[in-house]
């Protein structure tokens, strides 16, 4: 047994399964996993089968757990902002109630992201705030179920006494199959069509997407900084960006998507043509590539989320973290957005998930 003992919430996910390989990774944790589903290629996660939405099983199954570190990495997404507030709150109350009572509990790191500046998707990026984000800035006089998921995390933590970070990545690049939110999988599988059926490879996002300066975050790098903040005495109790530290501008990276995928990168319209119009019907054509090159058997559904890629690279502003606040308190590392692309594409590849 190890001094430190995490519970993921949401190990499957592109933030909880990265997170969960750095712990293992570092040694020194022993690791348990909330899923609705048992993680795949995680052997060193003790699984633990939960719908956190139900706050009476989910006490049931974390009764005997007593975490130290409990890492909250998942949301559900609702028709509503009313809806995403009820449920997505509801998720966090039910996981501490269940935990907080042994007394074990040291840190909470609640993983939420840019929305936290830009709004919910019902009204996103329509304020225009001042960018780069800033930590210190106001919240929006609007609904965010990011804000009642803090709320809820900070009045657990004066109750309790745990410390607590939050932790707030913009667009996030890494490896998770059936992820909603994912737009290095959905590129890469909306590249992999295009090559396949000759269709050209056209940026799909807003002129200030194309041409403004923009930053992601690569999920390995969140990874470091969520297990940095809950170990790091100098972080307790701060709410942090989280970026790759370098910035660079769709017009160039589309380029190096396209390279990768010996495709050349049809010239920008000058207005949105978004994925979820381009990829529709595609399903099958998805279907065929699988059976051509003998992929993993996922649905198109399953690995590419239009909606979100069209979300991200259709907004009408510029959109940069400031990383000041990490960097000051001694967190340093950065990440090469290039790569991030590349190495993602590198494994999916490696796992026969595109070909």
């Amino acid at each position: 047994m190890h001094d430190k003992r995490a519970l993921i919430v949401g190990v499957t996910g592109i933030v909880g399964n990265n997170l969960a390989r750095h712990l293992a990774d570092l040694g020194d944790w022993d690791i348990y996993g909330i899923s609705r589903n048992p993680p795949r290629g995680l052997s060193t996660v003790k699984p633990v089968a939960a719908d956190v939405r139900d706050g009476a099983a989910t006490r049931a199954a974390l009764k005997d757990l007593a975490p130290t570190h409990v890492f909250f990495c998942t949301w559900t997404r609702m028709p509503t902002e009313t809806e995403n507030c009820r449920v997505n709150g509801a998720m966090v109350s039910n996981v501490l109630d269940a935990v907080t009572d042994a007394g074990s509990v040291r840190h909470v790191a609640l993983v939420t992201g840019t929305k936290n500046y830009l709004g919910p998707f019902e009204m996103y990026a329509r304020n225009k705030p001042e960018t780069p984000f800033r930590e210190d800035q106001k919240r929006l006089p609007i609904e965010n179920f990011y804000y009642v998921q803090e709320d809820i995390v900070f009045d657990n933590a004066a109750r309790h006494g745990f410390g607590w970070s939050v932790h707030r990545p913009h667009t996030i690049v890494g490896y998770a199959v059936g992820n909603a939110m994912n737009i290095g999988v959905t590129l890469a599988v909306y590249a992999s069509i295009c090559k396949a059926i000759g269709r050209p490879f056209l940026f799909p996002g807003s002129p200030v997407q194309h041409g403004a300066i923009a930053d992601v975050t690569d999920a390995r790098l969140l990874a470091r900084h969520v297990a940095w903040a809950a170990t790091t005495p100098a972080a307790r109790n701060e709410a942090f960006n989280v970026a790759n530290g370098d910035i660079f501008r769709w017009q160039r990276m589309w380029g190096v998507i396209a390279d990768y995928f010996d495709l050349e990168s049809a010239p920008y319209p000058g207005e949105a043509v978004p994925l979820a119009r381009q990829m529709e019907g595609d399903g099958a054509r998805w279907e065929a590539l699988v059976a051509a090159h003998g992929l993993q058997p996922n649905r198109l559904d399953h690995l590419a989320s239009a909606w979100h890629t069209d979300a991200d690279l259709g907004r009408p502003i510029e959109c940069v973290n400031d990383m000041n606040k990490s960097r000051r308190l001694g967190f340093l590392d950065w990440q090469d957005t290039e790569r991030s692309f590349t190495d993602l594409f590198d494994q999916l590849r490696q796992e026969r998930v595109i070909p």
